[in-house]
């Protein structure tokens, strides 16, 4: 069975975020899709010091949330990311856990499914739903799109429940990733995965 992976970027674990994410696994689940919800949070997970340990040993040097959720994040078919509207960005502690998350694990991500769902009161929505799609595309992970931008609106868990539109955004958006998951392992069967090159890494240390 197909399963995706749920990160809850707020600290409110019954809040606005997750009556969001809860459409999205509900839905999932009626599509026959396994999901697993991880609070993100509210944990204390510190930045990337760029230390390059994770370049030997494949896990982060911290070894917290980040390397608990690695394994869950190879062998998941796809990952829903979902954080609160902050000074127009995503989650201080959940970047925090993305940016180390992503650098540290080396298996390869092609092909995972990836979405990406924010909440707010009024605005900056869209810069930080464009900030959380950033992990997906650099990563070859598809990015499901829905029937509007996938957000929900409201103070607290209630209004979000009055947000019929933002709801029904979080379904489409869910049977998408399902139909999308359904179609790459048909496909992978069939053909294999699309060839990547990694030959290449533009740099210009001698500034020219």
């Amino acid at each position: 069975m197909a399963k995706v992976l749920v990160l809850n970027g707020s600290p409110r674990a019954s809040g606005c975020t997750a009556t969001a994410l809860n459409e999205i696994i509900v839905t999932l689940e009626r599509e026959g899709i396994e999901t697993e919800l991880i609070q993100v949070g509210k944990k204390n997970t510190r930045g990337c010091i760029a230390c390059g340990s994770c370049r030997e040993s494949g896990k982060c040097i911290f070894n917290d949330l980040v390397n608990e959720v690695a394994p869950k994040f190879e062998s998941a078919d796809g990952l829903v990311i979902g954080s609160p509207v902050y000074y127009g960005s995503p989650n201080g502690a959940l970047l925090s856990f993305l940016d180390r998350l992503f650098y540290s694990t080396h298996f390869p991500k092609q092909m995972k499914v990836g979405a990406s769902v924010v909440s707010c009161r009024r605005g900056g929505n869209t810069a930080s739903f464009d900030v959380l799609n950033k992990y997906f595309t650099i990563s070859g992970m598809p990015v499901v799109s829905s029937t509007y931008w996938n957000q929900v609106h409201g103070f607290s868990a209630e209004d979000v429940k009055k947000d019929l539109e933002g709801l029904q955004t979080m379904r489409n958006l869910a049977r998408n990733m399902a139909f999308l998951i359904r179609a790459i392992q048909a496909e992978k069967e069939k053909s294999g995965l699309p060839e990547e090159e990694h030959t290449f890494f533009t740099s210009f240390p001698d500034g020219k």
